[in-house]
């Protein structure tokens, strides 16, 4: 039985575990305002909170309900736009999307209003940038963004003086209504027991699952595995991170140490989807949908990771990234094997990264070519190469030949010119939707060569390569 509250209702349901949370909210619970846009989870108009009880303190996350499984709902707290209304007056954020004229037609509007409210109950730091990643999983259609901005730059201005995981302080300033006090304490009391699950395709957050097969996800079993605490967390010792598959993107996001060790990390993941998404999509969902544009499979092949699986009797076995993928969609996986874990070496004192990617908008898109490297430097000699690319193969491809050419030479405009040659041999691009063959190719010698412009500004630029090219 699937147990949660959604808004102020406890919720005990027996329906199929595999339906999509916008469906359940809005066919059988009747809760519209909850929207039906696109069904891939880019637009927002279906925009949920997803309230976790950890230890004594709720922690919520923006969600886009139409490419979530209910059953991952299982002891949860759901929040809906009808979940966030006061009696009788606006909210804060209702108030400031009124206030600035950032509504026309309405339909995007309860998405907006659920990831502004999401963001006032977050513990990210209060500053615009982040108001504006709350929402940028958000599409409005027809009211132009600049108004929605200045009402996102109200709600952090209303929550200059806010008291960190307060809920007191948000009732009191009209950001929630009071039930949100009772929520933990309700949890707590649900207990609701792990979900006693029948054989059926692994889902964790569904992002790429329920994109290309939600009827058949609804229509038939699935086994979730979000919620395995075995899959999750990361550790990072003696120099080696290990990082659970379950993981999402704003794990990593949210990761002082790694941000630390990474600085440029939160950059390179604000080029992966929204946030709405981040919050929601494993890093082994990634992995195994072995999309040959997968940009977090292109940043963890260029860390030469390792993976670790795990079947059934709880064996493991490990390989590398770099030899996981077969061919197109395929990859060395068995019937009842989990990606367990991704391992990694921590780029040191002289080590650099660094991630590119090209797409038709900047955010909220697929890549036509995304890449990313990793290399070390002794007396300006590269001691150990890495570099990744997307787009280009039938496959998430690792560069061997291009990495070993690299390892041992002087980092010279010449060493990079010869190494583009290398990278222009192993890939073979194919003309699509994303572009043809030639733009491809085009795109990866610019982006290969970006890393070195970016990674050592003071020693090449732009126009040092491509006169020579």
């Amino acid at each position: 039985m699937i147990t949660f509250i959604l808004n102020n209702k406890t919720i005990k349901t027996s329906e199929h575990s595999g339906t999509t949370l916008l469906d359940f909210v809005r066919y059988q619970q009747r809760l519209t305002g909850t929207k039906i846009g696109c069904r891939e989870g880019d637009c927002g108009a279906c925009t949920l909170l997803v309230g976790t009880l950890n230890g004594d303190t709720m922690e919520y996350q923006s969600i886009t309900s139409c490419i979530s499984p209910l059953g991952n709902a299982h002891g949860k707290h759901i929040v809906t736009v009808e979940g966030t209304n006061l009696k009788g007056k606006l909210t804060a954020t209702q108030e400031a999307m009124k206030a600035n004229y950032a509504t026309q037609c309405g339909f995007c509007t309860p998405g907006f209003v659920v990831a502004l409210t999401g963001f006032a109950l977050s513990n990210s730091e209060n500053n615009y940038s982040n108001a504006i990643d709350a929402i940028s999983g958000n599409i409005c259609r027809c009211t132009g963004y600049k108004a929605i901005e200045k009402a996102a730059h109200q709600v952090v201005k209303k929550l200059d003086n806010q008291e960190k995981n307060s809920f007191e302080w948000l009732i009191e300033n009209e950001f929630i209504p009071n039930y949100f006090e009772s929520i933990p304490q309700r949890l707590k009391d649900i207990e609701a027991k792990e979900l006693n699950q029948p054989k059926g395709k692994y889902v964790s957050g569904g992002t790429d699952l329920y994109v290309q097969q939600a009827d058949n996800l609804t229509d038939n079993t699935v086994h979730l595995i979000a919620d395995k605490t075995y899959l999750k967390g990361i550790i990072i010792e003696n120099g080696i991170c290990t990082i659970g598959t379950n993981t999402t993107v704003s794990d990593l996001w949210n990761h002082k140490k790694l941000n630390s060790v990474l600085p440029n990390l939160r950059r390179h993941l604000k080029l992966v989807s929204s946030e709405q998404i981040r919050n929601m999509a494993s890093l082994g969902g990634n992995l195994v949908n072995a999309s040959p544009i997968g940009d977090m499979t292109i940043l963890f092949l260029a860390l030469n990771s390792e993976v670790t699986v795990i079947n059934s009797e709880e064996k493991e076995r490990a390989i590398l990234l770099k030899n996981f993928y077969q061919g197109y969609k395929t990859y060395d996986l068995k019937d009842g094997e989990l990606l367990k874990t991704i391992r990694f070496k921590l780029p040191a004192k002289h080590s650099f990264f660094n991630f590119e990617k090209v797409c038709k908008r900047t955010h909220l898109d697929i890549a036509s070519v995304n890449s990313a490297i990793h290399i070390s430097l002794e007396n300006e000699t590269i001691t150990e190469a890495h570099v990744s690319i997307g787009g280009v193969a039938a496959i998430p491809k690792y560069l061997h030949d291009t990495s070993a050419f690299l390892t041992g030479k002087l980092l010279t405009t010449e060493t990079i010119l010869e190494a583009n040659a290398m990278l222009q041999k192993e890939i073979a691009p194919i003309s699509d939707v994303r572009g043809t063959s030639d733009y491809k190719r085009l795109l990866a010698r610019q982006l290969f060569f970006a890393h070195f412009t970016e990674l050592f500004p003071n020693s090449f630029t732009l126009k040092d390569f491509v006169q020579h090219a």
